[in-house]
C-alpha cells in the first residue's frame, strides 16, 4: 500500500496540472473555442468558394479561345467581313434563334431602353458584337483587338447548362444557372466555324462529313462521345447526340452524365478539358481502349497534361457551386396539386421509388441500370466505360420538358414513359392512376 501512494498522489498533480493548462489555454486553441473558430472559418471559406464556383460556372474559359478562336476561328464567322471576318456575320435575331441567351443584368440602362422602344437592329452583327463586348451573350466571351473586332473567341460551362427566365423578352432575362439549355443548337453554332480541319483530322473524315454529323444534332443535343468513338449516328439513322442534361439538383447524386461516366468533378475535368478545349489536366486509362475509343487512344485522351494548367485549380470550387444549385420547385398552376398527390401514391405502390428515392430522386450509391433492365436498346449505354443508363434524377424535372425525355429524347412526353414502363413492368395502370402519375412527375 505505501508503494502505491506516491504513484497515486503523482497521478493526481499530473491530473490536475493537465486540467489547469487546458482551462487556461486561449480559447481559439481548445475545446469550444476552437469549434466555433473552424466553423466560422468553414463558412467563409464556403462563401468564397461559391463565388468562385460561379464565377468560373459563368465565366472562365480554361484557356478553350484557343481552340474555338485560334483553331476554328469561330469568331471571324460571328463578326463577319464588316469587322474582319468572313460572310454575313451573326445578328441577334440569328444568335437568338440557335439557342444563345442574353443576361439582362449585364446590359445597360441606355441599351434596354433602345430595345425596350425598338431602336436597336436585331438584324445587324454588330448589335451581336457590342453584346459581346458587354459580355452579356451567356456562356461565350469575345476576346477583342480594337473596336468590334473581334482576335478570338471562347466558351463556358454555362452556355450549354444555364438559360434565361426570358423577363425582358423571349431568350433575353435574368440567368437561371444549372438549367439545361434546350433551345441551344451546339451543332449549328458549331459548323459556322470556318476551319473544321482539325476536327475533320481527328476524326479522320472531310469537313463536310463533319457538317453533316454537326447538322444533325438539332436543338439541346450534344454529342460528347464524337471525339471519342467517332460515332455520329445511331444504328436507325438518327444523331447518336443526347439531350443536355440539368447541372442542379446533383447534391448527393453519385454517377454524372446520362451513362454514368463518373463524378460531378470527374465530368467537369473532362468537359472542361477534351469538349471545350480548354488547358487541363486529365486523366482516364479507360479512354485508352482503341476498340471502344478509337479516337480518343489515337489522340491520347487518356492523360492530358496542360502548362499552365486553367483547369484543376478551379474544380473545387466550381463542384461546390454546383452542389449548391438546387432544382427549382415547380410553380405554382403548372400542374394539378390535386391530381399530383394521388400520383405520389401511385409513385409508391408502383415501385418507382426503388428506383427514385427521395429526396434525390435517384437511387443512393450505384446509381446504374442495364439497356435491358430499362427496356430500351444499348447504343448509348455502349459508348460509355460503364455500359449502362444513369437512374436519373427527377427534381426539377419540369424544367426541360423541351425534346422530350430519357437521354436522346425517344420519348416525346411524360405519358409516353409512364406508358412505356406500364408496359415493361405489367403495371396494369388505369387511365386515371397514369395521368395521376404525369402530374405528380410535374410537381417535383
Amino acid at each position: 500500500m505505501k508503494r502505491s501512494r506516491p504513484r497515486f498522489v503523482l497521478g493526481m498533480l499530473l491530473g490536475f496540472s493537465l486540467a489547469l493548462a487546458f482551462a487556461n489555454a486561449p480559447a481559439d486553441d481548445y475545446g469550444d473555442g476552437d469549434r466555433h473558430g473552424q466553423d466560422e472559418h468553414a463558412a467563409h471559406h464556403d462563401q468564397d468558394a461559391l463565388s468562385e464556383g460561379r464565377r468560373t460556372f459563368r465565366f472562365d474559359t480554361f484557356g478553350d479561345e484557343d481552340f474555338w478562336g485560334g483553331t476554328l476561328k469561330l469568331h471571324q464567322a460571328i463578326e463577319g467581313s464588316a469587322f474582319g471576318g468572313v460572310g454575313a456575320g451573326v445578328s441577334p435575331k440569328t444568335a437568338l434563334a440557335v439557342g444563345l441567351k442574353v443576361d439582362v443584368d449585364a446590359l445597360p440602362a441606355p441599351v434596354l431602353n433602345a430595345l425596350r422602344s425598338g431602336k436597336v437592329d436585331l438584324d445587324d452583327p454588330a448589335v451581336t458584337l457590342t453584346l459581346l463586348k458587354l459580355n452579356a451573350v451567356v456562356g461565350v466571351t469575345g476576346f477583342f483587338q480594337s473596336g468590334l473586332s473581334l482576335k478570338s473567341i471562347g466558351i463556358q460551362c454555362a452556355l450549354c447548362h444555364s438559360t434565361v427566365d426570358n423577363s425582358f423578352a423571349p431568350g433575353i432575362g435574368h440567368r437561371l444557372d444549372g438549367w439545361a439549355n434546350r433551345d441551344l443548337n451546339v451543332g449549328a453554332i458549331v459548323s459556322l466555324a470556318p476551319d473544321l480541319s482539325a476536327v475533320a483530322d481527328l476524326l479522320r473524315v472531310d469537313q463536310n462529313t463533319v457538317r453533316t454529323v454537326l447538322g444533325a444534332w438539332g436543338p439541346g443535343k450534344f454529342d460528347a462521345e464524337l471525339l471519342l468513338d467517332g460515332i455520329g449516328f445511331r444504328p436507325d439513322g438518327k444523331t447518336a447526340a443526347t439531350l443536355i442534361p440539368p447541372a442542379f439538383g446533383l447534391a448527393g447524386v453519385n454517377l454524372h452524365t446520362w451513362t454514368a461516366w463518373g463524378s460531378i468533378p470527374y465530368w467537369n475535368a473532362f468537359v472542361a478539358t477534351l469538349e471545350m478545349h480548354g488547358k487541363g489536366s486529365f486523366s482516364d486509362s479507360r479512354l485508352s481502349d482503341p476498340t471502344q475509343f478509337p479516337v480518343a487512344a489515337r489522340a491520347g485522351f487518356d492523360n492530358v497534361r496542360s502548362d499552365p494548367d486553367l483547369v484543376s485549380s478551379k474544380l473545387p470550387a466550381l463542384h461546390q457551386y454546383q452542389l449548391a444549385l438546387a432544382a427549382p420547385a415547380a410553380p405554382r398552376g403548372s400542374f394539378n396539386l390535386q391530381a399530383a398527390a394521388r400520383g405520389a401514391k401511385v409513385f409508391e405502390s408502383a415501385r418507382c421509388n426503388s428506383c427514385h428515392v427521395a429526396p434525390t430522386f435517384s437511387e443512393p450509391g450505384w446509381n446504374l441500370h442495364t439497356a435491358s433492365e430499362l427496356g430500351i436498346d444499348d447504343f448509348q449505354a455502349n459508348r460509355a466505360p460503364a455500359k449502362g443508363y444513369r437512374t436519373a434524377p427527377l427534381r426539377g424535372l419540369w424544367t426541360h420538358m423541351k425534346g422530350g425525355f430519357y437521354h436522346d429524347g425517344r420519348f416525346a412526353t411524360l405519358l409516353d414513359v409512364v406508358n412505356h414502363y406500364n408496359d415493361l413492368f405489367q403495371l396494369n395502370l388505369s387511365a386515371q392512376q397514369k395521368s395521376d402519375l404525369v402530374e405528380y412527375l410535374k410537381s417535383l
